[in-house]
């Protein structure tokens, strides 16, 4: 009596350790699913070889089946973990199907070939359903992969976006800044000189003194309101402002007849039909005659005058300025933004800007900007020009 109940007790605790070790594999099903299958296939080779009746852990190579289809890495580990699962299906109906009672052989073919069946389907739905998980995650990971690259797309052209602005800006700043201080300048050296001049009457050096304080205060007036217009693009980037509309050919007018005012006799020639020219095409010949005119106010000398010419034809938008002056050798302003900032403005567009000397005196600066085809122009040659 005693002996049955040692046998029946150390059968159960056997039993207890072998589903443990069918169990235990599991923990590993997700980081090493093909290592969990080799493992726990092992393990239940040696319990169909000890053990003939079913356990509750039989179940445990189903989870393993299901890991190597859902979380194996390669394609080869799912196709082991279906082909250990198949051959699994075959030694269980080996040792549960034939049983020494059955002596019908009808019987144990019928009852080989149920078990076979059913436990391959089972086997092929737990591999299929690992499977589907596996290429529905997989469809999602690239997903988020695509997601992420075009938000890292978006930010770099974002980041792009922001630094030509800003490089926009810079050269805005310093068209307007340059232009309108060089402007300042020579009309307040003008003002001391007659103010100090004993030729003038003194009505006549008040009058000289007042109209150079009005030309001062109107360029600094105007330098202020394009400057709170950049500023204002700065301050509020997401939202819409009611800007001035940005310079373009028909302010050319404005800036010959300041540097006119400042002591360089300045003409303005216009050819042909310039009305159908798009608005960032006229801007930049725009800041070209600014720049020009303030290098010849910087650098022309004294007695020197300039004129600026404006052709359009059929294909192309042309800017000439030129002076008499010294005929400095290179018009800049040594920070970049002078000559190198005009030609940049204009190859936007695909155009081309050539800065030289003339052979016997001054300086020509000439822009060529595509523009797109128009009807050919009739109107007649218009010229102005402020003394």
């Amino acid at each position: 009596m005693v002996f049955t109940v040692f046998t029946m007790a150390f059968a159960s605790w056997w039993l207890v350790l072998l589903s443990a070790a069918m169990v235990g594999p599991l923990w590993w099903r997700r980081t090493h699913p093909l290592a969990c299958a080799l493992v726990l296939a092992v393990v239940c080779v040696l319990r169909l070889a000890v053990h003939r009746e079913m356990l509750p852990a039989d179940i445990a190579p189903l989870f393993a089946i299901y890991a190597t289809a859902a979380y194996g890495e390669r394609r080869s580990v799912c196709l082991t973990g279906l082909g250990l699962g198949l051959l699994g299906a075959a030694l269980g109906t080996a040792r549960w199907a034939v049983t020494p009672a059955q002596d019908d052989l009808s019987g144990k073919i019928t009852a080989v070939g149920f078990s076979m069946v059913g436990l391959t389907l089972v086997v092929l739905a737990t591999w299929f359903l690992g499977d589907v998980l596996r290429t529905r995650r997989a469809v999602l990971d690239q997903l988020q992969a695509q997601n992420a690259a075009l938000e890292r797309d978006q930010e770099q052209r974002a980041a792009l976006a922001a630094k030509d602005e800003r490089t926009r800006i810079a050269r805005e700043m310093h068209d307007i800044v340059a232009h309108s201080l060089s402007v300042v300048v020579v009309q307040a050296d003008g003002g001391a000189y007659a103010a100090r001049s004993g030729s003038r009457s003194p009505q006549d050096a008040v009058d000289a003194a007042a109209t150079t304080l009005e030309t001062i205060g109107a360029t600094a007036r105007e330098a202020l309101a394009e400057t709170r217009r950049l500023v204002g693009v700065l301050r509020a980037p997401d939202t819409e402002l009611e800007l001035a509309p940005q310079a373009g050919l028909d302010e050319i007018v404005g800036v010959v007849e300041r540097t006119s005012t400042a002591g360089v006799p300045t003409s303005l020639q216009t050819i042909g039909a310039t009305g159908d020219v798009s608005r960032e095409v006229g801007l930049a010949a725009y800041r070209v005659v600014q720049e020009s005119l303030t290098n010849v106010m910087k650098h022309a000398g004294q007695g020197a005058s300039a004129s600026v010419r404006i052709e359009r034809t059929a294909d192309a938008l042309t800017v000439t300025v030129t002076d008499d002056g010294l005929g400095t050798a290179a018009r800049d302003d040594g920070d970049g933004n002078g000559i190198a900032g005009m030609r940049e403005r204009v190859a936007v567009y695909g155009g081309s800007l050539e800065a030289r000397p003339r052979a016997v005196r001054g300086f020509v600066v000439t822009a060529t900007i595509p523009v797109a085809d128009s009807p050919a122009t009739s109107t007649p040659v218009t010229a102005r020009s402020s003394a």
